[in-house]
């Protein structure tokens, strides 16, 4: 029997909650989920918006990730809460840094894919989260990255040169009507990284509030580009379906304020 995906529909999948430890000592909470029945083709290691007004592990578009793409894509989700972040898998130690600790946390979540053996590692920021890439997100084991909203706010000419001169596939996602980064901008501070695919999306806005969709489809055309989108609407066979109220997003509109 065919059922329609919605917004809280969970695709079965191997999930786990996992731990990642910093190299100062923190310890932070997270989830990883793989397919159930064959290796990942890819994997995201996910970096949510700002924590300090909503921005969580549990953020709408990863957690629909997380609940989708390992039964969809075959794609693995591995997502976790910054230091001083909460969600309801818990909160992580330390505190908000403005993203300047924040390296530990990223290169914690790598090396945590690196020694899982999870092939094809994959960056996805959105909004802080893309501060934190284009910052920290420059690793050997890392295959790409993909920006969602990203307002370059913390990060620097100097970030985005080094990007360049490395030249790992850059692609951000750019919200028509975002609040901070709007693609005439874009297109002209990311023509520093000439690798970099700037991808104007009609209608959509700073939070992807009903186009989680579009966002899913497109990260998994550039992570993994033998399979077939837009992804599937309906699912043959089994699925839960998630408690809204638990997982309802606490993010406001003024996130990234100031």
């Amino acid at each position: 029997m065919s059922n329609q995906i919605r917004a809280n529909s969970i695709l079965p999948a191997h999930r786990e909650d996992i731990e990642l430890h910093t190299a100062d000592g923190v310890t932070l909470v997270g989830e990883l989920a793989r397919p159930l029945d064959r290796e990942p083709v890819a994997t995201l290691v996910c970096l949510h918006p700002l924590p300090t007004h909503g921005g969580m592990m549990d953020s709408h578009v990863y957690r629909k990730a997380a609940w989708r793409l390992p039964a969809l894509a075959g794609i693995a989700v591995l997502r976790f809460n910054t230091r001083g972040t909460s969600s309801v898998r818990g909160t992580s130690g330390g505190a908000f840094s403005q993203a300047v600790d924040e390296r530990y946390d990223v290169a914690a979540a790598i090396e945590f894919a690196e020694f899982a053996d999870l092939p094809n590692i994959w960056l996805v920021g959105w909004s802080f989260g893309t501060d934190l890439t284009l910052m920290y997100g420059l690793d050997p084991a890392i295959a790409g990255a993909v920006l969602l909203s990203p307002p370059l706010r913390f990060s620097r000419p100097e970030h985005l040169a080094a990007w360049a001169a490395d030249g790992k596939p850059l692609t951000a996602l750019i919200p028509e009507f975002d609040d901070y980064l709007r693609p005439a901008e874009a297109a002209e501070r990311f023509a520093a990284v000439p690798q970099a695919e700037v991808l104007p999306v009609p209608g959509a806005k700073h939070l992807w509030v009903g186009d989680a969709e579009k966002v899913l489809d497109e990260i998994v055309r550039r992570v993994a580009p033998e399979v077939p989108t837009p992804l599937p609407s309906v699912w043959d066979g089994p699925m839960e379906t998630g408690d809204a109220s638990a997982y309802a997003d606490r993010t406001v509109a003024a996130f990234e304020k100031g």
